[in-house]
């Protein structure tokens, strides 16, 4: 197996953070910057198929988990923190279920452990629209996703992952034939009898609609000791809306 690509700062206990689908090490960079001066080493993984990770035509939540178990092992983590966004909170509950002995304590943004129907399928057809042959910039990039894309945060979210294939010729980093096709994947539920019984935090937007109150009783089956919170004017992409209050909130769990 190949390691995942990670960038490690600061110093103490060991904090792992996983990103969401179609995302990158690189969204949580500034506030893995503000973790590590409270005292963390921390460490911004790209998981398979994204960021500067290894490519794999096999992607599912025992793949995500088990890349991030074997990083642990490599690093020689005995113990560490977790937070998980989206498809990462999803690889989060994974990993702390099936090796509850090796996280302490698990955050997880604005993901439930329920299934969710395929929903990214507008992104993708406005991916397929991207075509590199004829595309040299940014700005030509972001011109042609933006006649199926109107929101300007998922576009510039989508656009971070340009980057220069070979001098003159830009790409996506994130591996899009296999994401496109094991779109499916993303929204499998954790298995039922799966638990964890270790301290947590599930983090909600109050604008998005991924947890529901609704929710609440399946996240407390498969985690009997969670507490679950409220970001404020928040949707699902919480900790870049209101980095402020998602800091203040991990940092008192994690501290605590």
């Amino acid at each position: 197996m190949e390691l995942l690509h990670s960038k490690i700062i600061g110093e103490g206990k060991p904090l792992l953070i996983l990103h969401g689908f179609l995302g990158m090490s690189d969204n949580w960079k500034t506030l893995g910057a503000q973790y590590a001066k409270s005292g963390y080493q921390v460490h911004l993984i790209d998981q398979r198929n994204h960021g500067k990770s290894f490519h794999s035509d096999d992607f599912d939540y025992e793949y995500l988990s088990s890349d991030v178990l074997q990083y642990m092992n490599h690093y020689q983590i005995d113990n560490a923190y977790l937070i998980g966004h989206s498809m990462g909170g999803k690889t989060a509950m994974q990993l702390t279920t099936t090796n509850p002995n090796r996280i302490d304590k698990l955050i997880v943004a604005d993901i439930s452990p329920k299934y969710y129907p395929p929903h990214h399928q507008p992104i993708i057809d406005a991916l397929k629209k991207l075509d590199f042959d004829t595309i040299s910039s940014r700005k030509g990039a972001d011109e042609v996703l933006s006649a199926y894309l109107p929101d300007f945060g998922i576009r510039q979210f989508l656009l971070k992952n340009l980057h220069w294939v070979e001098p003159g010729k830009l790409g996506l980093r994130f591996n899009f034939d296999i994401l496109k096709d094991k779109m499916d994947e993303i929204g499998e539920n954790i298995a039922p009898t799966a638990t964890f019984a270790g301290s947590t935090l599930f983090l909600r937007g109050d604008r998005s609609e991924y947890i529901m109150p609704n929710d609440f009783q399946e996240i407390h089956k498969h985690f009997p000791n969670a507490l679950i919170e409220s970001i404020d004017n928040a949707g699902h992409w919480l900790h870049a809306e209101n980095p402020k209050q998602f800091l203040e909130k991990t940092l008192h769990f994690l501290n605590s």
